[in-house]
């Protein structure tokens, strides 16, 4: 009985350790959010209209081919950029992203492209280590608090890749799988394909823009100075920069939201436990009581009858 005692009172302070690093962590995520969150208020306006303003100029300029808006004829590998988290304890936030990875890889396959990896996080590297599998690039150590300087370093290296040959490891199209940011309980998890831009006449897509909003109104038609192909060899670079800082902050904000939820769920999870764990000592307890005085009554009522029998 002492020992079960002991053990249940042990499992109680470890418990309770484990509840105040849970609670820790979940004020920092609180913490954390709300910075994340003003990081995606202001970086999505921008991303928006200057996927607008690409959208419209290449829709609206006459007899404009350019290689990053131009579909080319065979598409033989296909980029798939990943953002996942570097680190874990935030429920099953990286992997969803992995889970939507994997069904946008077999989707390439089947239509028989190949596919490149790109990827942003320690959860999906070690998920692609782990597996063996041949990744083109990575980018560790900033999903909670990325920086433009990240995502441009990323962007030009998707750039590049998009503008090389297919014998010298290019790419024909560029996606992006990452989590929005919709509120502190919904996060879905996106695709979106940046290269080649999608564009419609004199409007604006919805997967272009990304929230699901188009434009309704009529585009100017655009004069270029010097010319087309130095504007949006200057302007199209930007745009993906732009788009893949804002998924990165979504994917901060989603990641920061889902852990702090994840660690509410484990801090209430431990408060159920050791109300459990104080109960069963409680037991304990008095099962050793009741049997100390079981011996007691018993150890006099043995003396009580050896001194009847004198």
């Amino acid at each position: 009985m002492a020992g079960e005692l002991r053990a249940y009172r042990q499992q109680i302070r470890s418990v309770q350790a484990t509840k105040k690093i849970t609670r820790a962590m979940e004020l920092i995520a609180a913490s954390r959010i709300v910075k994340a969150q003003a990081a995606v208020r202001a970086s999505t306006p921008y991303a928006r209209a200057l996927t607008r303003a690409v959208s419209a100029a290449a829709s609206n300029s006459n007899d404009l081919e350019h290689p990053l808006i131009t579909e080319k004829e065979q598409v033989r590998r296909a980029a798939v950029l990943l953002c996942s988290s570097d680190r874990g304890l935030a429920g099953a936030y990286s992997a969803n992203v992995l889970r939507e990875g994997e069904r946008l890889t077999s989707l390439l396959r089947e239509e028989g492209k190949e596919v490149a990896p790109y990827l942003v996080g320690r959860k999906a590297s070690g998920y692609y280590r782990f597996r063996r599998r041949t990744v083109t690039e990575e980018w560790v150590g900033f999903s909670e608090s990325p920086q433009f300087s990240d995502a441009k370093a990323i962007g030009d290296r998707l750039v590049e890749d998009f503008g090389k040959e297919h014998e010298e490891g290019g790419v024909d199209e560029i996606h992006v799988v990452y989590t929005h940011f919709v509120s502190m309980v919904t996060q879905e998890v996106r695709v979106v394909r940046l290269l080649p831009l999608e564009v419609v006449e004199g409007v604006e897509t919805s997967s272009a823009a990304g929230d699901g909003s188009g434009g309704g109104e009529l585009e100017p038609l655009y004069d270029f100075e010097p010319g087309p192909d130095e504007v949006l060899d200057a302007l199209l670079p930007k745009y993906v920069n732009s788009r893949i800082y804002n998924c990165l902050l979504q994917a901060s904000a989603s990641e920061l939201a889902a852990r702090q939820r994840a660690m509410k769920s484990a801090t209430d999870n431990a408060d159920e436990l050791v109300k459990k764990l104080t109960r069963l000592a409680n037991n304990a307890r008095q099962a050793e009581i009741t049997q100390e005085i079981t011996e007691i009554v018993g150890g006099a009522d043995a003396l009580a009858a050896s001194g009847a029998d004198r």
